[in-house]
């Protein structure tokens, strides 16, 4: 059985229980697979690059939409940073979002299918079978430089500490290139 963790994060105040194992700085990041379309997308096809993992309940709801934005907004920014966004939402859903709202600097997946994710990120919400709001950032050599699990979902994440740890990642990979 999946290890279970509260007291980690809250919805208006109440608390949630997240399935997984906690994820910290300087591991490694485990390989997953989402949908993208119908198809599998791995977490693989990513290594060797700086990534920021947006990790959103469902992008029909405000934070998700403007966490999304956001990060879609910074990206070209960021020169080779990857973004994920990651949310429960059909892969079909989060086509039409992007279409709607002019997304096409983040990869955004579905995790509905297996959940594998974030079971294996530690962010499954065992009361609702969603994503807990959280940011990951992975380095070019796949270690985890960056993480918030946000304490209430309904709350924004740090943009700006999530964006200065990839750059710095950025540097790192830079540096050993």
């Amino acid at each position: 059985m999946a290890q279970e963790r509260t007291n980690v994060a809250t919805l208006k105040g109440n608390p949630l229980t997240l399935i997984g194992p906690e994820l910290n700085v300087g591991d490694t990041a485990p390989d997953f697979t989402v949908r993208k379309g119908l198809g599998d997308v791995n977490s693989t096809d990513f290594n060797g690059t700086v990534r920021i993992i947006s990790a959103v309940p469902s992008l029909d709801t405000p934070v998700c939409d403007q966490q999304t934005r956001r990060f879609n907004e910074e990206a070209a920014k960021l020169g080779d940073v990857k973004i994920l966004t990651i949310s429960m939402d059909l892969p079909f859903a989060g086509n039409r979002f992007c279409e709607t709202a002019g997304i096409d600097k983040v990869e955004v997946l579905s995790d509905y299918l297996t959940a594998d994710f974030g079971t294996k990120y530690g962010v499954l919400i065992k009361e609702h079978r969603l994503d807990h709001r959280a940011i990951f950032v992975v380095g070019a050599d796949n270690r985890i430089t960056y993480k918030e699990i946000v304490p209430e979902m309904t709350e924004h994440p740090n943009y700006d500490a999530a964006l200065d740890a990839a750059r710095a990642a950025m540097g790192g990979a830079a540096a050993s290139a």
